[in-house]
């Protein structure tokens, strides 16, 4: 090996500054051992070689202690934890707004309680104690369904503004990540250490992946680009912003499908950068799924229920009256072409038929019960002097001609001044006696000889009613009484308008059957085609297209499966029908939605300020009575307060709705269905959060073990580099001494 002193001197500098920075990044790593987020660096030497020459040793590289797969696993499972970890405190608030089956305040405790008001009823009917009870349970019903409605939806409000707000720091972690990517880029270019830069974009990263599903790599100049696992980008050159504008309020009808609910955008806000749908993991998901499923699909199951026990009390309720009857009936169907009194009903009309020998007997009473005078519908729509003039032996009768018709014969039996009509602003019919002597009630019968209109004392049963929706001439709904299809002695009622039309729930994977479908408005009709085997996505689509049936259709989500609901544009009530002998329908259970019911459902109004109007009997045929029989009210009836409380007691039918199953039980077991599922998922969520909490302080345990700071080893390094610049210097040293030598020599 050739040589010389100043080669040597060289040399000797060199591990004297090779190992100062060694000695420097020990002192770093010593002084950051409690520091979170950072990771050891170890310093590389290597020798080095001018002209194939050795000269000393220098610094190849400051590289992280760090394992880069092992990084990756815990920011995937730092997703799934902050996922799981989002949804914790709405699980929580919904436990405390809800309770336990047995807590006092629970829906499941209160419809218990419901149902021993009737059976008290039921043993007093005429009892002012019993009958306030009673009604005041109903509203208990109304009011905890209406209350837990809200509850829902404030949570739901809620948790929109956190998806704002976690929009926002994803933005800010971006643009810091995008801001470190610049400085390591130009820090690498004049080879300064750059570890330091690496670790606090390290954590920045790990803080991303708790708000989204991401994926990364790095390019060659160090910077990384990273984007979310359905490949849109987050960090990158030039970022695009992440935007999602927080909703102020929420309802029921309150979805993201339907656009309610603002998207999260990447980009411009266009439909095609919502990625609302693509999230995948984060305390984003959790969120959206909080919002869109679990908060959703629990207003679905609170809907159902109220729209069950709505229409399984107001079935019998509609089967009698307050005793001696009424002076006013308020129905709850609004007609969007009741038509104009006639014989003949005009196209467009919606109109009636009575069939299966039905007949609804109409009656007034005197204040004690006893008749007064009696007829039926079938027998005054065939009276040529009444209304305007005979109709159809069964119908069809338009709306407009069944009221004008009531209200001639009322007036010519006691009643002079009642009116019959619809109103011209609800499109419901009200029945008015304006009388203080005499009271209305009415009673289904169906008369098994087949003559019409049926005999006094007939057999009381449900009349069938055939409604004709849209005033084409085809039967698209059947309903079981007469009161009951107008509501015109309801106990639970809402302000809820069908301008929106739902189908059950159907799975995602529904293939329809060839139908034409019919939109109706009261005045324009609209067709649209559904071919055999289209999706319910396709038919939203085409339905919506049709813009002059002034609709949108959209596909929501529910629990497992999708509902088709189409919701008018203006907010008018609608009617959505299909051609005879089609099944599409059907098939589906298309129906005025039910979605609202719970957040509007109450006990009428005149029935809270006189509980005596509740319904507890029915009117009663005595053969016996008068000279050739007659009918009669008694207060002491308990004959439909009764068939309520078995009705309750037994079981219902329910619909699927949020993830709850079609299934037949009690009310009681469906509130504590309802409760239990919530509960359930709960404690799910829990058991999730729990196991992903482990398993990301597994990993991010081994991650800190690996590149954390060992101070032994570090002391260990210390006196190794220590010795090593402690001998670099004694060459500088000792070489010095040989230069003043030489120096003296040439003196």
């Amino acid at each position: 090996m050739s040589g010389s002193l100043t080669l040597a001197l060289r040399t000797a500098q060199s591990g004297l500054l090779t190992n100062q920075s060694a000695l420097d990044a020990v002192a770093q790593n010593v002084a950051n051992v409690n520091s979170p987020n950072y990771s050891r660096k170890i310093v590389n030497m290597e020798q080095r070689v001018v002209g194939g020459v050795g000269a000393g040793v220098q610094l190849a590289a400051v590289t992280r202690a760090v394992d880069e797969g092992l990084l990756k696993s815990l920011r995937l499972e730092l997703s799934g934890f902050n996922q799981h970890d989002a949804q914790t405190s709405y699980y929580g608030r919904m436990q405390d707004m809800f309770g336990a089956p047995g807590d006092n305040t629970s829906i499941a405790h209160i419809m218990t309680e419901f149902g021993k008001s009737m059976e008290a009823l039921t043993l007093a009917p005429d009892q002012s104690l019993e009958q306030g009870e009673f009604v005041r349970q109903a509203k208990e019903v109304a009011n905890k369904l209406a209350q837990m409605s809200s509850g829902v939806q404030e949570l739901r409000v809620q948790d929109d503004t956190e998806i704002a707000a976690a929009a926002s720091n994803i933005n800010t972690l971006a643009s810091e990540i995008s801001d470190i990517n610049n400085k390591i880029i130009q820090n690498a270019s004049t080879s300064a250490d750059v570890t330091d830069l690496r670790d606090k974009r390290d954590a920045k990263l790990d803080e991303l992946a708790g708000y989204v599903d991401i994926s990364y790599f790095y390019r060659g100049d160090g910077d990384v680009v990273v984007f979310t696992r359905a490949g849109r980008t987050l960090v990158d050159n030039s970022s695009p912003a992440i935007t999602h504008l927080a909703a102020s309020t929420a309802a029921s009808t309150t979805t993201h499908a339907e656009g309610d609910f603002n998207g999260i955008y990447i980009g411009t806000v266009t439909a095609a950068n919502d990625i609302t749908n693509e999230v995948r993991d984060g305390k984003l998901k959790g969120l959206i799924d909080m919002r869109d499923g679990t908060l959703a699909d629990l207003q679905s199951q609170l809907d159902e229920i109220a729209a069950e026990l709505r229409d399984a009390v107001n079935a019998i309720h509609n089967q009698g009256s307050g005793f001696p009857g009424s002076a006013t009936m308020s129905g709850t169907r609004a007609f969007i072409k009741a038509g104009t009194a006639a014989t003949v009903p005009a196209a467009g009309d919606q109109t009636i038929t009575m069939g299966n020998n039905s007949d609804t007997r109409i009656t007034l009473f005197d204040s004690t019960g006893n008749q007064h005078n009696t007829t039926t519908i079938q027998a005054i729509m065939a009276n040529a002097s009444l209304g305007s003039g005979a109709s159809a032996a069964n119908g069809p009768w338009n709306i407009a001609e069944v009221a004008t018709t009531m209200q001639d014969w009322l007036r010519q039996n006691g009643t002079t001044t009642a009116t019959v009509a619809v109103s011209a602003t609800t499109g419901k019919l009200n029945i008015n006696l304006n009388s203080t002597t005499y009271n209305i009630a009415l009673r289904d019968e169906v008369n098994t000889a087949g003559t019409v209109p049926a005999p006094i004392g007939s057999t009381a049963a449900d009349a069938t009613i055939q409604f004709d929706a849209n005033g084409d001439g085809v039967i698209d709904e059947t309903v079981s009484g007469f009161s009951n299809f107008f509501g015109l002695n309801d106990l639970f009622v809402d302000d809820v308008v069908d301008n929106i039309h739902e189908s059950n729930v159907m799975a995602t994977s529904f293939a329809a059957s060839a139908a034409t479908l019919t939109i109706y408005d009261g005045t324009t009709s609209t067709n649209i085609t559904v071919a055999s085997g289209e999706s319910l996505a396709t038919i939203a689509a085409n339905i919506t297209a049709a813009t002059a049936a002034g609709v949108t259709a959209t596909v929501i989500p529910d629990g497992a499966g999708q509902r088709l609901r189409i919701s008018s544009n203006n907010g008018n009530a609608i009617t959505v029908t299909q051609a005879a002998g089609n099944t599409f329908l059907t098939n589906i259970g298309m129906h005025s939605g039910d979605v609202r019911v719970s957040e509007q459902i109450r006990v009428r109004d005149d029935i809270i300020s006189s509980p005596g109007l509740v319904t507890r009997g029915t009117m009663q045929w005595d053969a016996a009575k008068g000279a050739a029989g007659e009918y009669f009210q008694s207060k002491g009836d308990n004959t439909l307060i009764k068939s309520m409380s078995q009705m309750f007691a037994t079981t219902n039918s329910f619909d699927a709705a949020g993830g709850l199953s079609t299934t037949t039980m009690t009310f009681v077991s469906r509130s504590t269905s309802i409760l239990t599922n919530n509960a359930t998922l709960a404690e799910l969520s829990d058991s999730q959060r729990t196991y992903q909490e482990d398993l990301s302080n597994s990993l991010k345990t081994k991650s800190d073990t690996f590149r954390g700071v060992n101070l032994d080893e570090e002391m260990s390094n210390l006196i190794l580099f220590e010795q090593g610049y402690s001998a670099a210097a004694r060459v500088i040293s000792v070489i010095q001494d040989m230069f003043d030598a030489l120096e003296r020599v040439i003196r």
